[in-house]
């Protein structure tokens, strides 16, 4: 750690906790971390450019780096971002998401920022998700950018709050959480905003955290929705998608038809202040499993056609290349597969993930030109 140039220099394997406390230590944090930075690595934030609930403030992981050190089948890597930026691109960016595609990471250099000198939460729950949802747009419009605002849709409450019992309010058709961080002043002054505007948007109950404790019980109970899913149905299938934030109302009503269309359940938690939805469709055995698959597609289509992604922060993975298309044209796929041809011209770099279709270095001779999933006899399987 370099306190001077207020940088760090970390291995991938690192787990959020083992991050964030040796820095606090020193005064300083990272100011991003996913949602699940306590069991996720930061090699995985890269590969995915993971955002989460400080997505709304501190933006994605890839702002966050200085320099990356890769390990790709050609050779070594080693990126340095420069003072300025008129001297070409970014190299770095290159291997932000790309999901071990092009390589390795083995080393990471990160930007640090000082611990904020005050942290204040609150938790607001409205009569419905339009009515959360135009909170969201209010404070956004009032030039406040909170570190982050999470939306918990009614299913998700009820589910989160049986597991914690942290007093969440389950009457409530939706529950936002906002917090700000930075001077003490600027935080109260803005906080009071807050407030007001949850207040003037219909909301039903608004609790402050009094201290730490607290704090940590209402963002414990944030954090365990997903698991919580377990006490709605034995099984769910959890999307990805991300919108506009101005689309959120319309869009949400999208996949509640759908859900109704399907006769399933769909819970909904989301990073509403960077549109990020998490929408988890719950389903039965695996009688229902590929029902299930069936309504997750049509929610990712209903993003897309909402001016959105396929993802946010999860990646594409196998399950998500089928929508690429979706996104982006042939010409830009064939883009993307000539950059990753210029670092992994054999096709050894986790193959068969991201691209639609096993795709060739149609350049490289022998063996090689024939692609190894499919030369091995298993590209079916992807």
């Amino acid at each position: 750690m370099d306190p001077v140039s207020m940088t760090a220099s970390l291995g991938p394997g690192l787990l959020g906790p083992e991050v964030e406390t040796s820095l606090r230590a020193r005064g300083f944090t990272l100011g991003h971390f996913p949602q699940s930075f306590e069991h996720s690595t930061l090699g995985g934030w890269i590969a995915t450019r993971a955002g989460g609930h400080f997505a709304t403030n501190y933006t994605h992981i890839d702002d966050f780096v200085e320099s990356l050190r890769v390990v790709t089948p050609t050779g070594v890597v080693e990126t340095r971002r420069l003072p300025g930026s008129g001297a070409g691109p970014s190299p770095d960016r290159l291997f932000l998401g790309s999901e071990g595609t092009l390589g390795i990471t083995t080393e990471v250099t990160v930007r640090l920022m000082r611990t904020p000198e005050a942290v204040r939460t609150l938790l607001a729950g409205f009569r419905s998700t339009d009515d959360a949802g135009a909170a969201v747009s209010s404070i956004i419009a009032a030039g406040i950018l909170p570190a982050a605002i999470e939306m918990m849709d009614a299913l998700t409450i009820q589910a989160a709050e049986q597991a914690v019992g942290a007093g969440f309010p389950t009457d409530a058709d939706a529950a936002l959480i906002v917090e700000l961080d930075g001077s003490l002043a600027e935080c109260n002054a803005c906080f009071d905003d807050v407030v007001a505007i949850c207040e003037r948007n219909g909301a039903t109950s608004i609790r402050i955290a009094e201290d730490d404790v607290e704090r940590a019980l209402i963002w414990r109970t944030r954090k365990a929705a997903f698991a919580a899913m377990g006490r709605l149905a034995p099984n769910y299938f959890v999307q990805d998608g991300v919108i506009p934030r101005t689309k959120l109302p319309e869009v949400l009503a999208r996949i509640g038809a759908l859900a109704d269309e399907y006769g399933m359940r769909v819970a909904n938690v989301f990073h509403a202040g960077d549109g990020n939805l998490h929408p988890l469709v719950l389903y039965d055995g695996e009688a229902q499993a590929e029902r299930a698959e069936e309504l997750s597609g049509k929610i990712v289509e209903a993003c897309v056609d909402a001016g959105g992604s396929i993802t946010g922060e999860h990646g594409v993975g196998v399950d998500k290349k089928r929508y690429m298309p979706s996104m982006f044209d042939e010409a830009a796929l064939a883009a993307f597969q000539h950059l990753r041809c210029a670092f992994d011209p054999r096709g050894l770099a986790n193959p068969g993930k991201v691209m639609p279709t096993p795709r060739l270095c149609g350049e490289v001779p022998g063996p090689y030109r024939q692609h190894p999933l499919e030369r091995d006899g298993i590209a079916e399987r992807f």
